[in-house]
């Protein structure tokens, strides 16, 4: 979700940099503008539904998937790295490849291939569903590597 929120901000940014950019102050621009937070808000839902049944697919409260900054200490919980890992999360440059790897670890323990894991990294939007609602299982923490085999 993070990256999602990230490009997005980034996208607004050299939107609002451009000096030749006029703004439509009429009908047509706040349609647009209401397009905009209306595409923002289904994809945040859709990322945080995710989170919620991601958790509970691993045993833990729904709850806990979606509250900021809690829900990665509880994230290398179920993945099975230390939690000092999250203040990986917050330097920069160190975050993304931090972040390539807590991707690539929670779709090994949920039994997935590290494709999955990248694309988990990349398009979050359409992973993130697919492992929630889908058949994936919870293996157990796949960085401790003591993945529970379930047959």
């Amino acid at each position: 979700m993070e990256t999602i929120l990230l490009i997005l901000s980034y996208l607004n940014f050299l939107f609002l940099q451009r000096d030749d950019y006029e703004y439509d102050t009429g009908p047509a621009g706040i349609l647009a503008g209401g397009v905009l937070i209306v595409f923002y808000l289904i994809v945040i839902v859709i990322v945080l539904a995710s989170y919620w049944k991601i958790f509970v697919k691993a045993g833990r409260p729904g709850w806990e998937g979606i509250i900021p900054i809690y829900n990665w200490f509880k994230l290398m919980e179920i993945i099975g790295r230390p939690v000092w890992w999250v203040i990986l999360l917050l330097i920069p440059c160190v975050n993304i490849i931090v972040l390539v790897i807590v991707s690539i670890d929670l779709a090994k323990s949920f039994g997935k291939e590290m494709v999955w894991g990248i694309g988990i990294f990349l398009i979050p939007i359409i992973f993130l569903p697919m492992l929630a609602f889908g058949d994936a299982q919870y293996k157990g923490p796949s960085a401790s590597g003591n993945e529970i085999k379930m047959s």
